[in-house]
């Protein structure tokens, strides 16, 4: 079954509302597309609509903390990350206030909507951010597992979320700690080291590989900062390629996390599927996905040609 992770997002935060009233839930005039709206059906009083002014919201958000409370902000990733960045670095991260950030609508999927909204830099302008948490989830389960996460986190939080459905990649079973990526997989050889969508692609890619003898590990890092180094480290050492999926840019994102931890404690050959440095367009979400090489055939490309 497919559902989006903002859909999940919701959910989640409207029952966490109903149990916690230091929970206090913002948004940028978006919460019917965010998902945030579901906590104003419950808890009105947790839920507070800030206008097309995401900048003030952030500093809002970080009053509120200030105060003692757990705040969820969410808009769009172009405008939360984008036009938010100085409140969001200055007023959230620099005081590391109990703020999280939880932003929908992030990558090439956003579709027709088109390359001023497909916001491919998020991870990126979040991650330079000096103790700021980053986290970009698989499935409707494993948003609800890193929701309840961040909530628990003392510490400024980045969640990322998308505008479309996704397929299920995790049940109920699922042990989820922020900063400790998934091995949904094992294999040897190759490791494909993915994050949100990609999980999905990256597990079609291991069906694909397998029926062409190969064995690979595909690994689901949805803690983007701190990276799971420890994992990392130990695939190096009977791995020889990694390959990262991330439907973001290759420059900032969870590639260049990888890349960095390996090139630092155990140097491996890295191939980086994701937006190549370029803007998106406007189009069909699976055909912008196809056009820019994000898709399970360019995973197993990307191995077989290794």
């Amino acid at each position: 079954m497919k559902i989006a992770t903002r859909q999940a997002y919701g959910k989640t935060l409207a029952a966490l509302a109903e149990e916690n009233e230091n929970i206090i839930v913002l948004d940028a005039d978006l919460s019917g597309s965010t998902k945030s709206g579901d906590v104003k059906k419950v808890r009105p009083n947790q839920h507070y609509n800030m206008g097309i002014a995401e900048g003030n919201m952030m500093g809002v958000a970080a009053g509120l903390a200030a105060s003692g409370n757990t705040v969820f902000a969410s808009s769009f990733a172009m405008f939360a990350t984008g036009r938010a960045y100085e409140q969001i670095r200055n007023s959230i991260g620099y005081p590391r206030l109990n703020v999280k950030i939880c932003a929908s609508h992030a990558g090439l999927t956003v579709g027709a909507d088109g390359a001023s909204h497909q916001c491919i830099e998020d991870l990126s302008l979040m991650r330079g951010i000096p103790g700021m948490t980053v986290i970009c989830p698989a499935d409707a389960k494993e948003t609800e597992k890193a929701i309840r996460a961040v909530a628990a986190y003392e510490g400024p939080c980045y969640v990322r979320l998308g505008r479309s459905a996704v397929e299920t990649v995790y049940d109920d079973n699922l042990e989820y700690e922020i900063g400790k990526g998934n091995v949904v997989r094992q294999g040897k050889d190759v490791a494909i080291i993915a994050c949100g969508i990609m999980v999905e692609s990256a597990l079609k890619a291991y069906d694909e590989l397998k029926e062409k003898g190969y064995n690979v590990t595909v690994v689901d890092m949805h803690t983007i900062k701190p990276i799971d180094k420890e994992l990392l480290v130990e695939l190096a050492k009977t791995h020889d390629l990694f390959v990262t999926c991330e439907e973001h840019s290759v420059v900032g994102g969870l590639g260049s996390a990888v890349a960095e931890t390996l090139s630092k404690y155990a140097p491996r050959k890295v191939k980086m599927i994701g937006v190549q440095d370029v803007f998106g367009e406007s189009g069909n979400p699976d055909e912008l996905l196809e056009k820019y090489g994000l898709t399970a055939k360019d995973i197993v490309n990307a191995v077989l040609e290794k």
